[in-house]
């Protein structure tokens, strides 16, 4: 069986009026390139008439759709979509159109002819209120100085890739909002960004508040942790551990070399356990101790763990 050149993955909750015209959309510009695809919808628990609207459209477009019975979040959509996504490209997009099916062809070329491996949209020029767009900017710069990938938008919802980065990295929790992280953590080095059009909404509300800007930010703090210290935890909590027992060793010794001196000396000095100096040293060594513990035991889990022995192989002759 040929393999089909698009699978455009579209995660949606509420979003019935925009369904026809997205289908509608994506059919016209696809024909109009001569490719193949396929529409994967993901309905995450809508609680409108989003699937009879899909039902209806499946007769008109190649659509496979799956239903969420309860709301399990955006991550949860695009990993069972790419799961299913049989295409030799994937794209991803919104349902609300306010991502454009006009951008498809040039990220299809990119993935096809330019060799990327990944290309994510970057909307420039914004149809939102300040009260998001200025986050949205602090988010992203955070996100490029913690992961060192050179991307303008890392949210946003369209992106295209090449089929096998899909099948090699899980999305989970809310971590959609660093597909472009997972992919370079698991070998996709080529990774680009294309200026795409941003639409106003059309119909209804948007589903994300403002605490997705606090759980992205601890989401990243997640994803840059496990990336580096994943399979070797004992290199950052007994690195971080052995330095700050040593600092309350150090602290300890010149205490007790400084009282040993005043001694001889007869220098009158305070008793060391009557100095503050002397808690701060022994609660360094007490939490110096318990971070070492923490990596050994992080070391111990990593090692008898199912996936330790799991790497990412691009290719085998």
């Amino acid at each position: 069986m040929e393999q089909l050149n698009l699978s455009i993955v579209v995660p949606l909750f509420n979003e019935e009026e925009s369904l026809p015209e997205l289908c509608t959309w994506i059919n016209r510009v696809a024909n109009a390139q001569q490719l193949s695809y396929e529409i994967i919808m993901i309905d995450d628990g809508s609680t409108d008439q989003s699937w009879n609207k899909i039902e209806e459209l499946k007769s008109q477009f190649p659509i496979r759709a799956i239903r969420f019975a309860v709301n399990y979040g955006k991550s949860a959509a695009l990993h069972v979509g790419f799961q299913r996504a049989k295409g030799q490209v994937v794209i991803t997009m919104d349902a609300d159109l306010q991502d454009s099916p006009d951008e498809i062809p040039e990220l299809y070329q990119m993935i096809t002819e330019q060799g990327f491996d990944l290309v994510s949209g970057y909307k420039k020029k914004r149809h939102d209120p300040l009260s998001k767009t200025i986050p949205t900017k602090l988010y992203n710069w955070a996100t490029r100085k913690m992961s060192g990938i050179e991307l303008n938008d890392f949210n946003c919802g369209l992106k295209a890739y090449r089929n096998k980065v899909v099948k090699r990295i899980e999305v989970y929790g809310e971590m959609h909002r660093y597909i472009p992280i997972l992919a370079h953590r698991a070998g996709f080095k080529k990774i680009g960004e294309k200026v795409v059009q941003h639409y106003p909404r059309k119909h209804g509300v948007s589903k994300f508040g403002w605490e997705r800007f606090i759980n992205g930010f601890l989401d990243l703090q997640s994803i840059v942790f496990i990336s580096r210290f994943g399979k070797k935890p004992m290199h950052f909590f007994g690195t971080l551990g052995s330095i700050v027992f040593m600092i309350g060793l150090l602290s300890f010794l010149w205490l007790g070399g400084n009282k040993m001196y005043c001694l001889i000396q007869d220098i009158p000095e305070k008793n060391i356990a009557d100095q503050s100096a002397f808690y701060l040293a022994l609660t360094s060594m007490i939490i110096g101790t318990q971070l070492f513990l923490a990596g050994f035991l992080g070391e111990l889990i990593a090692r008898n763990a199912s996936h330790r022995n799991e790497y990412s192989i691009d290719q085998e002759i």
